[in-house]
């Protein structure tokens, strides 16, 4: 582990191996080493209290999103990144391609998922007749604070990567996309089909729409377990995209309602993950639902504060992001957690927001 730290900071080529820093930065190579235990779809490496190196396991032939992503927003000063340092490739199939990246350790921090859970265990130990705002651990101020980082971000990819319009008719064919993925969902799961009026509702929506959407670059894997809270603001992690999709997928323009609608979803995840196997998940479903309308709501206000655009047009593209993601979540969860499945399903009923 060291020798990699070494070569990143000497910018040295073994064996095949690129091994460089960001230009202009002086790694330190005294840090102590140490592997991350927790359960990753990557391997994490830890020096000291300055730098994390993400080992990707496994290996797409190309530059990594997120590195080219992370690099771009720190070259503009960017504000809510972890700050790239160093990173390794090598060719594979005869195309450079990323192996690792490392980034500044934050240290202290908190990940979002964690304290939004701390949260939800506050509220559901209080008194019944307790208001969300009033429970010891209200997450709504952070969940404000969030939404204004995640709008930052969003306008600094807008300025760091070129942008583009969707046009009226390539917005219906987003929506049969939406609608294919339906079918297939309610084929493998079948207690979607009691909700499929509702989602149908939904995609329709999308359909009348008759101004484009403009696209951007995006995060793409959006949630409260992809976000730390510092001592002085949330960071945002992890551009990578999501990894099971190839790199030109990841690398697409996407409305940027497609991370504020993985946020939401990510609300009502924190909210009722507790419930599944609890004794009283149905007494409790209420609270859950009162966290989860609260804190989308104020992520949803302070992404219009950090000036996140979202127009009543936007909120019926919203509205279907919002819905097909839960699709895709019910099908995961039948498939590799059956216990969980009341979550998705709890997206499909009539909110507020």
């Amino acid at each position: 582990m060291h020798v990699l730290l070494e070569g990143m900071a000497a910018g040295e080529t073994r064996s095949g191996l690129r091994m460089r820093h960001v230009p202009d930065h002086v790694i330190d190579t005294s840090p102590r080493s140490s592997v991350l235990g927790a359960e990753q779809s990557n391997t994490s490496l830890v020096y000291g209290d300055s730098y994390i190196c993400k080992l990707f396991r496994r290996l797409i032939p190309g530059v990594n999103p997120e590195l080219e992503i992370i690099t771009a927003l720190a070259a503009r000063n960017a504000p809510h990144i972890a700050q790239p340092y160093g990173w390794i490739e090598a060719d594979l199939d005869g195309t450079a391609t990323t192996l690792a990246i490392m980034q500044e350790y934050l240290t202290p921090a908190n990940d979002g998922w964690d304290l939004a859970l701390a949260s939800v265990r506050d509220l559901y130990a209080s008194m019944p007749e307790v208001p969300a705002g009033e429970a010891g651990g209200d997450f709504a101020a952070e969940a404000l604070r969030l939404g204004m980082a995640t709008a930052r971000v969003h306008h600094e990819l807008a300025a760091a990567f070129p942008t583009d319009v969707v046009e009226i008719h390539e917005i219906k064919r987003m929506a049969e996309g939406f609608r294919r993925r339906l079918g297939r969902a309610v084929g493998e799961v079948p207690e979607l089909r009691e909700h499929v009026s509702v989602i149908e509702d939904a995609y329709h929506q999308v359909e009348l729409l008759t101004t484009e959407v403009p696209v951007q670059r995006v995060h793409g894997d959006f949630h409260l377990g992809q976000v730390m809270r510092t001592p002085t603001d949330w960071v945002i992690l992890d551009f990578e995209g999501e990894p099971g999709q190839p790199l030109a997928e990841r690398r697409a323009l996407y409305s940027p309602l497609r991370d504020v609608a993985g946020m939401l979803r990510s609300f009502d995840y924190a909210a009722r993950h507790l419930l599944a196997g609890h004794s009283e998940a149905e007494k409790l479903e209420p609270r859950a639902q009162e966290w989860a309308d609260r804190n989308r709501a104020a992520f949803l206000d302070g992404y219009a504060e950090g000036g996140g655009v979202i127009t009543p047009a936007d909120a019926a593209l919203l509205r279907a992001f919002e819905l097909s993601k839960a699709v895709y979540e019910v099908v995961y969860e039948a498939r590799n957690r059956p216990t969980w499945l009341p979550i998705p399903l709890a997206a499909f009923r009539p909110r507020t927001t």
